[in-house]
């Protein structure tokens, strides 16, 4: 009966060792308020506390969910956007709550390690005694396991934007394919239905005799030229749509029509600040195996149907060799390449963003240009159709410069839908296509 009361004083002893600890700097385990130094005695028993998450806390995350979307609402993008994500399977968010969980768990590793231990004696019975384990001094190993814990927690928060942030883009980028094909299916039904007016009067000029075979079959060709890219821009806007509501939450075959994106340059570019949770995770994994090489303090004690047995110990994970100093100064050097990594981050991100920005900007201004060349064939067309009516040109004549002008729609609906993927690609550069407060 005194060995178990024995046994269990010292348990107890041993569990409120970690209160009565002070701050000895990096490497004290107890995280108490209270032994913070610099600390702020508690106003009133009474108060109520404030529970703020480690992750809360971290700038990274806190960046994250501020972050706006430049989707606008209302529009088809945002229309868009917000059935693709409904639908997500959300695997990232997964991702997310088992970090949080996983911070949740590191936050008590500073408390005694408590558990059973049996044992088979030299007479064969069995031994079943409790056995406690309190660090008490780790040289930073706990504060930086916690450290690693929250920066697996940014790095889970980062990947979730960045897959919304993808999976939107793609989304987009189908519809606008989609967009694309049916404005060209439009406008390739208006040429169709004028050139096969065209043909209806060569083939009675044909058939008075007045104008020549050949002239009608090059008609007929270019008409059937004209067919077959409308019904592949019919094929493509139903495999695109075919491929968007798939992976949407409803039917979007009734969205017409583009939405404009907001201009926000400052929001930080996703590359950046994974670069960011990837340098604070190697900086704890560096704390880390910096401690494996250096001695620890342990208390423990063990009681049970064993004799009480208790002490401290002195250990060490890693024994010392003549490479041990090398190890250290590779950590070191760790930490600074993380750091380094974060500086090319800013640098790769300003330069994809500069070169889209001005690949942007040519497209806007190849777009204008075009529209001038539309106009201009659309006046020829007009000027050679009066003629034509004037009996002063031929069918031919009339055909020719209305495929001169076809062509110039066509390639402004081209440019005008480059420009739109170009702004698109923009927005997923710098992040912009996911709502950050969904973390």
């Amino acid at each position: 009966m005194s060995s178990s009361r024995r046994s269990l004083g010292l348990i107890i002893a041993l569990a409120m060792l970690p209160g009565c600890m002070k701050d000895m700097g990096e490497g004290v385990v107890s995280r108490f308020k209270g032994a913070e130094p610099g600390a702020a005695a508690p106003a009133s028993r009474t108060a109520k506390k404030t529970v703020v998450r480690a992750s809360d806390a971290s700038e990274i995350i806190k960046t994250l969910q501020a972050r706006p979307s430049v989707l606008m609402s209302g529009t088809p993008y945002s229309r868009v956007a917000d059935a693709v994500i409904a639908s997500d399977a959300r695997v990232a968010e997964a991702e997310l709550r088992v970090a949080r969980l996983r911070e949740d768990a590191s936050k008590y590793n500073w408390l005694p390690s408590i558990g059973p231990r049996v044992s088979l004696n030299s007479l064969g019975d069995f031994v079943a005694d409790l056995v406690v384990n309190q660090v008490i001094f780790d040289n930073g190993r706990k504060k930086a396991e916690r450290d690693l814990a929250k920066a697996n927690v940014e790095m889970a928060a980062v990947t979730l934007v960045e897959d919304g942030n993808k999976r939107v883009h793609d989304a987009l980028s189908l519809y606008l394919k989609a967009e694309q094909n049916r404005a060209v299916t439009t406008h390739l039904a208006t040429a169709i239905q004028d050139m096969s007016h065209f043909e209806w009067v060569m083939q009675e000029r044909v058939n008075g005799g007045v104008s020549d075979m050949s002239d009608l079959n090059i008609l007929q060709q270019k008409l059937a030229s004209m067919r077959a890219r409308s019904s592949e821009a019919q094929e493509a806007t139903v495999t695109a749509m075919a491929e968007l509501n798939a992976m949407s939450a409803r039917n979007l075959g009734d969205l017409r029509g583009i939405g404009g994106l907001r201009a926000d340059t400052s929001a930080e570019a996703l590359g950046v600040l994974r670069a960011r949770a990837e340098k604070e995770r190697t900086i704890a994994e560096a704390k880390i195996a910096r401690a494996g090489h250096l001695p620890g303090l342990y208390a423990n004690a063990s009681g049970g149907q064993s004799p009480v047995a208790g002490g401290l110990e002195v250990t060490t994970d890693n024994l010392f060799s003549l490479g041990t100093m090398a190890e250290f100064e590779a950590l070191e050097i760790t930490k600074e390449t993380a750091s380094r990594r974060v500086e090319e981050a800013h640098e790769i991100a300003a330069r994809d963003v500069a070169a889209q920005t001005r690949q942007l900007e040519a497209f806007r201004r190849q777009v204008g240009e075009a529209a001038v060349l539309t106009a201009q064939a659309k006046q020829n067309l007009d000027l050679f159709q009066a003629q034509y009516d004037g009996g002063q040109r031929q069918v031919m004549d009339v055909v020719g410069v209305y495929e001169t002008y076809a062509q110039a729609v066509e390639r402004e609906i081209e440019l005008k839908f480059k420009a739109a993927r170009a702004e698109l690609e923009l927005a997923r550069l710098r992040g912009g296509l996911a709502e950050g407060a969904q973390i």
